[in-house]
């Protein structure tokens, strides 16, 4: 731990002041509700799809997948190689569907073609994904910043959240957008310039870094098994498909995109360009975490201060206990992995450097923050306060309760970043909560969607038993050792892949059974 030098925070205050002032500037803009959600379709194609990149690439991958190859190996980026899979039916199908449809709440269409359940329960289902994603993105964000100047988690996520809340509530969509265009283009050159700092400090430089790597089976994308028990290459993939496609399909975050380009065609070719610029540039933390690897390999030393922080927060004591070190001299690099990054820029990373890589970390977390804060405000605009408690909201009224529900989800949101301080692994955490929350709402989308028959009463039957199948998977761990057979023998990242399945063909089978 060290203080930032007075060169670095100057770049750090100089980008935050530029991210508020660019609310500053489309606040202007910003007259009514329909301004702020949807930036009256003037957006291009090619902003859209950097900005949904940005969103992609959240700290959550800055940090979370280095620290992963870190532990593990690259079996994580099977979930990237989902990508274009799932691109592909959202450009399809979804897209077109939306750009028809007018709607600028992705559930609209859930009430009308179900009823008013099927929106309210897709509707908390997104706001539980937004609140956890969020949160852990703040914890993310302070993990890296508490390394950098000693200050609390809790101080550094209330003073980020404060800028992100006053540039998003003031800016809307379009400040959104053009602010994650800075910041995709900031993150990437961040990575880039780590990749090439840590190679500077391996003495046979890639040489090295692929010898071990082969060495340590670090390239590896998981077994090619069909195991659905441990994290396969399969079960990523799986897991990968079907969040993507909940992404590019029903996530207010992208399907609100589509709405600020001028065409379909436009919207389109935003989801391929993020498509095209994600996958490669998600590589390249996988390359820093392998690269870090090297790196501490060589020099064991440094690792000792890493432990003793992993294992002070894991048992909340202070760093001196004798506790502390005897858990610490047990801890695997999977469990620290989430460390590594911080500790590098803290004693490797030159000044004037150091304070643009921490520019970019705080730009993939505040770009999918604030994406996340104004779609979280759109939805409870659209689907809650102007459905169930005004439905003759004026303009100027609907804009005012934009406000206010950006500003709640900012504050809520840091809320659960302060929750999860301790926890082992970011990116694990993050999968697991999106998994469960996003199961249900994608396979009632898609039985709505593809099965045109499909009524109410096998919409709701598919869902109660989506519902407790999810439910099941996720807590079964909690079962008794002497009935440990009534377990769920799946991998975590499974649960949103059976969810899925279970609604949709479930609700299938109902409409079949109904017929006869």
């Amino acid at each position: 731990m060290k203080n930032l030098p007075i060169l670095d925070i100057v770049i750090i205050l100089v980008y935050l002041v530029a991210m508020v002032l660019v609310g500053v500037y489309f606040s202007r803009k910003n007259k009514s509700a329909d301004e702020f959600t949807r930036a009256a379709g003037r957006i291009p194609g090619w902003a859209i799809g950097i900005s949904i990149y940005a969103t992609f690439l959240s700290s959550n991958t800055f940090l979370g997948v280095p620290g992963k190859a870190f532990g593990g190996n690259w079996n994580a980026f099977a979930f990237s190689l989902s990508m274009p899979f799932a691109a592909w039916l959202a450009t399809k199908y979804f897209v077109p569907f939306y750009r028809s449809t007018g709607e600028v709440s992705a559930y609209t269409n859930l009430e009308k073609r179900f009823g008013t359940w099927a929106r309210t329960y897709a509707v908390v289902c997104f706001l539980l994904t937004q609140l956890a994603r969020i949160g852990s993105i703040f914890f993310g964000i302070s993990l890296t910043l508490q390394a950098l100047t000693g200050y609390s988690m809790v101080v550094i996520m209330v003073v980020t959240g404060i800028c992100i809340v006053i540039y998003t509530v003031m800016g809307g969509i379009e400040a959104v957008i053009w602010t994650e265009v800075v910041q995709g283009i900031l993150k990437t050159i961040g990575a880039l310039i780590i990749i090439y700092l840590v190679v500077k400090e391996v003495p046979g430089g890639f040489k090295d870094i692929i010898d071990v790597g082969i060495a340590e089976n670090k390239f590896s994308l998981g077994t090619m098994d069909f195991d659905f028990v441990n994290s396969s290459f399969w079960v990523v993939l799986l897991y990968g498909f079907f969040i993507n496609l909940n992404n590019f399909g029903m996530d207010q975050n992208y399907v609100q995109r589509y709405h600020t380009a001028s065409s379909p065609k436009e919207a389109n070719k935003s989801v391929w360009l993020c498509v095209w610029i994600y996958v490669p540039v998600s590589l390249l933390f996988f390359i820093i975490g392998t690269c870090l690897y090297t790196y501490y390999l060589q020099n064991p030393a440094l690792l000792d201060s890493i432990k003793l922080q992993a294992a002070s927060e894991q048992l909340g004591l202070a760093i001196q206990n004798p506790q502390v070190a005897e858990l610490a001299a047990t801890l695997k690099p999977s469990d620290y992995g989430d460390k590594i990054m911080p500790h590098f820029m803290v004693y490797m990373i030159p000044t004037g450097l150091l304070g643009l890589i921490v520019s970019a970390i705080l730009s993939a977390a505040m770009s999918t923050i604030s994406s996340g804060m104004n779609a979280s405000a759109t939805v409870f605009t659209e689907d809650i306060y102007k459905r169930y408690f005004n439905k003759e909201s004026s303009d100027k009224n609907s804009l005012k309760i934009l406000y206010i529900a950006t500003v709640i989800v900012g504050v809520i949101g840091m809320i659960c970043g302060i929750a999860m301080i301790g926890i082992k692994s970011l990116l694990d955490v993050w999968w697991t909560l999106s998994g469960i929350f996003a199961g249900g709402m994608l396979g009632l989308f898609l039985l709505g969607l593809i099965s045109k028959k499909a009524t109410n009463s096998d919409a709701i039957i598919g869902t109660i038993v989506g519902i407790c199948v999810i439910l099941w998977m996720t807590f079964s761990y909690l079962i008794p050792e002497n009935m440990a057979y009534l377990r769920n023998p799946l991998h975590a990242n499974m649960i949103i892949v059976v969810g899925t399945l279970t609604i949709f063909l479930i609700g299938n089978i109902s409409r079949k059974l109904r017929r006869k």
